[in-house]
């Protein structure tokens, strides 16, 4: 795989654990297993029994905590400290064997990018547990999982447009967050009389 190829397809498995890093060693690793894609030799680690096992296992958990409101954000604000590491350390086995250089360049940018992908999501699913419906949690996880699920297959298949697409919903979610969070403060402020 040329170098800027690899570099892409680190950068996508980042951006992708940083949504929701059990999910995508899960799919990563089934889809390997499954020969749907060939990963790298530094991720075939993910396609073990007990990696794909306990990932399946641990995306459960976040499914099932992610639909609570409060513990949804309890989850991600843990995440937030456990996600952009993890994000650094994909991107690492994912372009390792390859030049030093760009081994340390994919594990900087995954974790810059994983880091920026999880304050956002941090902050958009602090104000989707704000809001009273309970539909909303059930729809932005069943969205996450989804979105991981293809982007398993999309990082190998056709990284540029993976990471394309992982960058304009990044920029996407961070506007989004930010709309939501200037409605919840307008209604306060309505609810407030003022």
């Amino acid at each position: 795989m040329a170098p800027l190829t690899a570099l892409a397809s680190a950068l996508g498995i980042a951006w992708s654990s940083s949504v929701s890093l059990y999910a995508t060693v899960a799919f990563t690793g089934l889809a390997g297993r499954l020969g749907w894609v060939v990963l790298p030799e530094g991720l075939h680690v993910l396609e073990t029994s007990w990696v794909i096992g306990v990932a399946l296992v641990l995306t459960g958990v976040e499914i099932a905590a992610s639909l609570v409101p409060g513990v949804a954000t309890a989850w991600e604000a843990l995440h937030a400290a456990i996600r952009p590491v993890a994000s650094a350390g994909l991107a690492v086995l994912a372009t390792w064997g390859a030049s030093p250089v760009l081994v340390v360049v994919a594990g900087l940018l995954g974790g810059s990018l994983g880091a920026a992908t999880t304050a956002t999501k941090l902050k958009l699913r602090t104000a989707i547990d704000a809001s009273p419906e309970p539909v909303s949690n059930a729809v932005a996880t069943g969205a996450e999982v989804s979105t991981v699920a293809g982007m398993a297959w999309l990082v190998w298949s056709h990284p540029w447009i993976a990471l394309g697409l992982a960058l304009t919903t990044l920029v996407a979610l961070f506007l989004l967050a930010r709309a939501v969070w200037r409605a919840l403060r307008q209604a306060a402020t309505w609810m407030r009389g003022e």
